[in-house]
C-alpha cells in the first residue's frame, strides 16, 4: 500500500509538471500570436472573459482576472480607446456600468482563438483518434473537478 501511495504521488507530481509545462508553452505561443495584434496579454484575457460570458461590470471582470479594480479600469480605458469595448449603463439600474464587447473586439478574439486552435491541431497530428477523444474527455473531467473544488 505504501509503495502504491508513493507511486501515486510520483504520478501526480508528473501530471502537475506536464500541465505546468503545457500551460507555459501555450501561453508563449499565445503571446507570439498576440504580437500580430495591438493588444496586450491582459487585454486578451479581459476580451476573452467578455466574449465567453457577456457584459460584466469592472468589478466582476477584476475578480475573474484577479486584478485590482484600478488596474482593470486602466485596461478597459485603453481597450475603449481602441474601439474593442464600450461602457454601457445597465438598463435596470443606471448606476451600474457594464463593459460591452464591440464587434472589433469580438472579431479579434475569434481570430486569435482560431490561431491557437490551429496550433493545438498541429500538435495533435501524431495522436490517434482514440488518444484525442481520451485526452478531451480526461481534460473535461479534470476541469469539472477543479470547478467543484
Amino acid at each position: 500500500m505504501a509503495a502504491n501511495l508513493e507511486q501515486s504521488l510520483d504520478f501526480v507530481a508528473d501530471i502537475e509538471k506536464e500541465l505546468r509545462y503545457i500551460n507555459g508553452i501555450i501561453k508563449q505561443k499565445g503571446r507570439e500570436i498576440l504580437s500580430d495584434y495591438k493588444i496586450t496579454p491582459p487585454q486578451f484575457i479581459a476580451l476573452q472573459w467578455l466574449f465567453e460570458e457577456g457584459d460584466m461590470t469592472i468589478g466582476e471582470l477584476s475578480t475573474k482576472m484577479f486584478l485590482a479594480f484600478s488596474t482593470t479600469t486602466d485596461l478597459i480605458d485603453r481597450m475603449e480607446r481602441n474601439s474593442l469595448v464600450e461602457r454601457v449603463k445597465d438598463t435596470n439600474d443606471r448606476r451600474i456600468v457594464r463593459i460591452h464587447l464591440l464587434k472589433e473586439g469580438a472579431s479579434m478574439i475569434e481570430e486569435v482563438i482560431k490561431k491557437r486552435q490551429l496550433y493545438v491541431q498541429q500538435i495533435l497530428q501524431n495522436f490517434s483518434e482514440d488518444e484525442i477523444l481520451s485526452l478531451k474527455s480526461n481534460l473535461e473531467k479534470m476541469h469539472q473537478e477543479m470547478k467543484v473544488k
